[in-house]
Parts: structure tokens; sequence; C-alpha cells
């Protein structure tokens, strides 16, 4: 069946919300409109101190950050006079620790319902977890369906992640923390990030510390596996600012560090889509390339940016079309699933 779904995505890495509209049918899509919404400083602050608040201040924060993202999406779609079946809602991962059973992204889809009017699909990794599985990465069934010309389909956000097929099934893990720990250091550069790595390539890499980088006990883990931020902070932060280094040093070893864990991921020959905010860094890009065997393929500018809304638009649209979501064999689940709530909008108004 046809229809046209509005997916938003929220990284990690706080640079705002992503929009994208498209129109599916079966495995084709045609995007009618995007955009990125800044986050304020206020928005900024919100979420950063989201892990820390009491559980009564976090239910309020799911109901206030649901009511933002219903009306950044109602306004979107009035500015560009378009039409939705629903909305695809990743919401903002506040926790993620799959061990413990646990995730939470936030942004209640009852709220987006009501203020765009427009039914909504939220909360798309709860039951994967429930089903003992990482609840990440999601996107690999995208991959998979919408661009399976590709050997691999890497993403660089606030974590890398990458998909792939190894005999017939596909196979999904996170590789390492990327920007969420890059822009920790670039919170004083004018843009708030290292633009196009500049500042890495000018730096020195330090090998005792990329040493203690590579010997974290996750990159030994196999099988399905999955970052969150409270990993990045108890695990890699602490290690970078012990190790003293100015800040040209600091991003020059830590890019050498996700080039050299992405690059071992990229072993077999062929191609690999690259997405995400980390492909506009060309010196991270120049990194992995030298280690990896497979071409980095960078596609169009709205495909960079907006891969992963795309694809939870299409997690939406496979949701309301009754068809598997989430693959067992990339998160390692006991079944695959049909993940998400379904909140249906208002159909009449009482005002």
């Amino acid at each position: 069946m046809r229809r046209s779904i509005l997916g938003l995505m929220s990284g990690t890495s706080l640079d705002g919300v992503d929009l994208c509209h498209v129109v599916f049918e079966n495995d084709s899509y045609d995007i009618l409109g995007t955009c990125t919404i800044p986050y304020s400083a206020e928005w900024k602050n919100r979420l950063q101190e989201a892990p820390t608040l009491s559980g009564l201040d976090l239910i309020r924060l799911h109901g206030l950050y649901g009511a933002y993202l219903g009306n950044l999406c109602r306004d979107f779609l009035s500015e560009h006079r378009l039409q939705t079946d629903a909305i695809a809602s990743h919401g903002h991962t506040i926790f993620h620790q799959p061990a413990e059973q646990l995730t939470y992204q936030l942004g209640d889809g009852a709220f987006i319902a009501a203020r765009a009017n427009t039914d909504c699909i939220y909360d798309f990794r709860k039951l994967d977890v429930a089903l003992q599985g990482q609840g990440a990465p999601l996107v690999p069934i995208g991959d998979e369906l919408l661009f399976p010309n590709y050997t691999y389909c890497l993403n660089i956000g606030g974590f890398s992640n990458i998909s792939t097929n190894v005999d017939g099934r596909r196979i999904a893990f996170d590789i390492c923390p990327s920007n969420i720990v890059l822009n920790e250091f670039c919170k004083h550069f004018p843009k708030g990030y290292d633009d196009k790595g500049m500042h890495a390539r000018q730096g020195q890499v330090n090998q005792s510390c990329l040493d203690r980088l590579n010997a974290l006990s996750f990159y030994q883990q196999q099988g399905a596996k999955s970052l969150g931020r409270e990993w990045a902070e108890a695990e890699v932060l602490p290690l970078l600012f012990s190790a003293n280094l100015n800040t040209d040093d600091l991003l020059a070893t830590y890019t050498e560090h996700i080039a050299q864990q992405i690059g071992n991921q990229l072993q077999k020959t062929g191609n690999c889509l690259t997405t995400g905010g980390g492909a506009w860094n060309d010196y991270l890009v120049e990194r992995i390339a030298h280690y990896a065997n497979a071409k980095l393929i960078l596609p169009e500018s709205r495909i960079i940016d907006f891969k992963e809304a795309l694809i939870f638009a299409y997690l939406g649209y496979l949701f309301l079309e009754g068809k598997t979501n989430t693959l067992c064999s990339v998160t390692g689940a006991t079944s695959d699933s049909i993940g998400g709530i379904l909140c249906k909008a208002p159909r009449i108004n009482c005002s």
C-alpha cells in the first residue's frame, strides 16, 4: 500500500531534530521534504540533564518533549503543505542498558499525536529489549530493503554502526562512540564541532592513549552489541581526560581510534554506503579509507544527513503494514518483531 510517513530522528550528539517526509510503496521510496531543526540552548540543557532527573521530573519532560516534537511536525507539514498518514518518531535516547533490559526514548507519542493531530508511532526499541535483544541498531532492515546494492551500510553519528549480509542474514552492531565523544572537546569551537576534521588533522596521535582506547573490552565482544551514552561517559571520556592532551591531539587520537575501529569492520572488498554527520568530516573519512578494504561511497547530501530519519519513517511504514521491522539477526532477540506503539490522533475537536 502507498503511504506517506514523517520520520523523526534525534541523535545523541544533540545536533537537532531531523524530519524526513517520505512516500513508500513496497520497498521503493520518494523523499518529499527534509529539514533539521537545531536545538535551542535551553533544549540542549534539558536533554543533557535528563539522565539526572527524578522519576517525576523525567515523566514531565517526556510529555514536554513530545509536545515540542508534535509542534515541530505540525509546523513542518503546514509550511511545506504536506499531508501524512503517520509520524514515526525515534525519540531521544536517555538510557540504553540492554543487559539490564532497559532502554528509554524521551518523547511521549500521545503528545506528538495530539499536537500534530496525526497518528504517531514511537518507542520502537522496547519490544526488542523485552525479547532479550539489544533494541539497536534498528536501521539495518532499511539498509537491507532500501539500499540492497551496498556491501556495507555505515552510519557515523553520535555512535558509529554498521550493517552487512553474512550468509544471507543481515547482521549489524554498534562499532564505537564517535561524534558524541569528538564533540565533547569542541564545545568552545564556533560551530561546536571539528569542521571537516581540521583540528584533528593538525594534531598528533598519542599512541599510548590510542592503545588504551583500542584495548577496551567492548571491542573484543562478538555478535549483537550496542552502545549508549552511559558507556561512553564511564569508559571513554575518563581515559581521554586522564591523558592530559591538548585539544588538537585529543581530536587526532580519538579520530584515529574511530578510523581504526571502523576500518577493522570494512575488510571485505565492495562498497560502503557512508552516512551521518561524520561523513562530512573529511579527515575522519580519509583515515577510515586508509584502514578499510571496502570503498567508501558518500551519497547525495540528503541521504547523508537524513538516512536515519528516512529509515525510521520506513519502520513506521512497516509497522502500519503489519510487517517485521526489527530483525533478531541484528539485535540478538529471541525473534523478529514489529516494534513500536501507535497513538491515534484525535478525530473530533470539541473546542
